[in-house]
């Protein structure tokens, strides 16, 4: 899957997030504690600072600065992606997929085309943009937790569309907008939240 995406904050969906992200108490300290910029415009790479939404201590939609990627004891690569057929169980995301899910603002994400060259090898192709057809937001599902107070995340994969799997073997878990409270919510049942995700793509190539 994906380790890039776009934000756009002159879409006005995105820029409702940005702008309750911004009044976030945690903006100051993550400056304060790390000195990272607030990202709200342009390419997303891992490690980055951006708006994400999630639900409150009352249970409500609010938005939050969260830094893209879990840590790992002893390692500089931080953890992304984490596949939501597995995160149930998997140790280092069981509780976060149980009651700490977010959606992720993105105007489109980016993947790389995978071209075979023999039965074992592949070469990175041209690189190329996503949005599901007809939106022009995208809500890509993750989960969260907290690092020394501050909160991180990983965004949700699945298995591609047919049309998409020769681009890779895996893509974003996608929900519509008026599915975001139903998968923000502490009390919701993610997988029963699956069968809503998106898989008809648009793209085009960014070169």
């Amino acid at each position: 899957m994906c380790t890039r995406y776009y934000l756009e904050k002159q879409n006005p969906a995105i820029a409702k997030v940005i702008e309750k992200a911004s009044h976030s108490v945690l903006l100051e300290r993550w400056m304060n504690k790390y000195g990272k910029p607030f990202l709200m415009d342009g390419e997303v790479r891992p490690t980055d600072l951006v708006p994400v939404i999630a639900a409150n201590q009352k249970g409500d939609r609010s938005a939050f600065p969260m830094k893209w990627g879990y840590s790992l004891p002893n390692s500089n690569k931080p953890i992304v992606n984490a596949r939501s057929e597995t995160a149930a169980v998997k140790p280092l995301f069981k509780d976060d997929w149980k009651s700490h899910r977010c959606i992720v603002p993105a105007s489109y994400y980016f993947e790389w085309e995978h071209i075979k060259i023999n039965e074992d090898q592949t070469k990175t192709g041209r690189k190329f943009m996503f949005q599901p057809k007809g939106a022009t937001t995208t809500w890509l599902c993750g989960i969260y937790r907290m690092e020394n107070s501050l909160p991180v995340f990983a965004v949700l994969t699945r298995e591609p569309s047919e049309e998409l799997s020769h681009f890779h073997d895996r893509m974003p878990l996608i929900l519509p907008e008026e599915m975001i409270d139903n998968w923000i919510s502490p009390q919701a049942v993610p997988e029963d939240l699956l069968k809503y995700a998106l898989t008809d793509m648009v793209y085009e190539s960014e070169q």
